[in-house]
């Protein structure tokens, strides 16, 4: 019996042992997010607004379809990269493709 016991006292000593890990763990995991979710609010704060950007001079009109997708690929990739958000972005590829 006593052999019994102290199977069951161990296992009751690792099973607390690996709650307390796994609290801590999870704590830590959470820490760290909200570090990543402040920061990314600091950074989208930092970014001016697409409407605060310089206008850009009217282009050549033999070269007018040619500006046209480098600004469209200009603002895919401001999208890709965050820096756009979906409504931003089909917001200025109407006025790129109006003007």
């Amino acid at each position: 019996m006593p052999g019994l016991m102290r199977g069951v006292a161990r296992t009751a000593v690792v099973a607390g042992t690996a709650t307390v890990v796994s609290g801590r763990v999870s704590r830590r995991q959470q820490g760290r997010w909200a570090q990543q979710q402040q920061a990314q609010a600091q950074q989208e704060a930092e970014v001016p607004p697409p409407e605060a950007a310089p206008a850009q001079a009217p282009p050549a009109q033999g070269s007018d379809m040619d500006s046209k997708l480098a600004q469209l690929k200009d603002l895919g990739a401001l999208k890709d990269q965050g820096v756009l958000t979906e409504a931003e972005f089909e917001a200025q590829k109407a006025k790129i493709l109006n003007s």
